[in-house]
């Protein structure tokens, strides 16, 4: 048999790193845990790779409050806090869009 690289076997000689806290680990066991999977949460949206609709990719990151930049087209657009399109605004545009086809028929 081959032997394979394993990061997570008994022979290595990296630290652990976390098992469930992901991203919130920084605050250690402070604010409660409660909180810390509310910010968990909130955290990993706003750190993740959005779909672009003008080119077609998934490189849109955020740039500040509101602010999202696409790293391929340049293009910027203005969204939510932590998520690009929230749940208000795709209820909002799919209403402005069903309305826009029954005056259109």
């Amino acid at each position: 048999t081959i032997p394979t690289l394993s990061l997570t076997g008994p022979t290595s000689k990296m630290a652990k790193r976390t098992k469930k806290v992901g991203i919130v680990g920084k605050y250690g066991t402070r604010y409660g845990a409660s909180l810390r999977k509310i910010i968990k949460k909130m955290e990993v949206s706003q750190h993740s790779k959005y779909f672009c609709n003008f080119c077609g990719k998934y490189s849109t990151k955020r740039t500040a409050v509101g602010i999202w930049s696409c790293k391929a087209c340049g293009k910027t657009q203005a969204g939510g806090a932590y998520v690009l399109n929230t749940a208000a605004a795709v209820t909002v545009r799919s209403t402005i869009r069903r309305l826009r086809e029954a005056t259109e028929v």
